[in-house]
Order: C-alpha cells, then structure tokens, then sequence
C-alpha cells in the first residue's frame, strides 16, 4: 500500500480525489493515522456460524465515528489510480530483485522510480510528471 508520506506528497501536488466505492483512504488525526477505511456502497461482514461462514450485508455501521469531512482525511490511491493519473506519460512497470520499476516519459526523456512497493514506485513517477506539469504551465 501507498506510503502515507507520499499519498499527502500527490495531495498537496494537486492530484484531485473524486471519491468512489473501494477507494481507501485514512483520517489525518494523529490516533487515526494508522486506521485504513475503504468506501463502500455497503458493509459486509463476515460471520462464522456453526454451519460455515456468511457474509452479512449491513446497510451501515454504527460505532464512535458518524461522519468526518474529506478534507480530514487522505486518499491512499491504489495502482489503478495511480497509473491512469499518469496517462501517456505512461512507459512501462518492471519487476527486479523484489523491486518495481515505473518508467515515465517526461520531456521525451525516459525516468525510472524503484521502490519495494509498487504503489509507491507509481506515486515517485506521478510526482515527477505532476512536478513537471507544473513548471510548464
């Protein structure tokens, strides 16, 4: 899963969150901080009973938190996310010795992110290209 460190690093960049069912995301709270909700249509939960397992749908969970307002809280773009957002720039992902490697075009010039974790190889790329946008705009 993406770093919290970089998932702040694309919000302050500017990379927009329009919210849909199955994104994560966490509250900026610092006893939250740790805490990964999803965003789901509805809850299900998995229950084992005697005769095997269920899985009950919920309509909604009620415990401490009712609500909390999106600008408390940061998305944790999944690699879906995270390579759409890069678009044409978009070369190439890698595997190597239990690293990723994510190879983007920028100004006709090919650029290599490493990182164990592939979320996070993405993320390095995006803020490269959102960082280039923006001294070109």
């Amino acid at each position: 899963m993406i770093d919290l460190s970089l998932a702040i690093e694309l919000r302050e960049s500017g990379f927009m969150w329009h919210p849909q069912a199955g994104d994560r995301f966490t509250v900026t709270a610092p006893e939250m901080a740790d805490d990964v909700f999803h965003i789901a249509d509805m809850v299900v939960e998995e229950r084992k009973l005697g005769t095997g397992t269920i899985f009950a749908f919920n309509g909604t969970t009620e415990w401490a938190l009712d609500s909390v307002d999106q600008d408390k809280t940061v998305w944790l773009p999944g690699e879906t996310h995270l390579r759409a957002a890069l678009g044409t720039a978009f070369r190439a992902l890698a595997r190597r010795d239990e690293q990723y490697s994510v190879s983007v075009d920028i100004q006709d010039e090919e650029h290599v992110f490493t990182d164990a974790d592939v979320e996070n190889a993405y993320a390095y790329a995006l803020l490269a290209v959102l960082a280039e946008a923006a001294t070109t705009t």
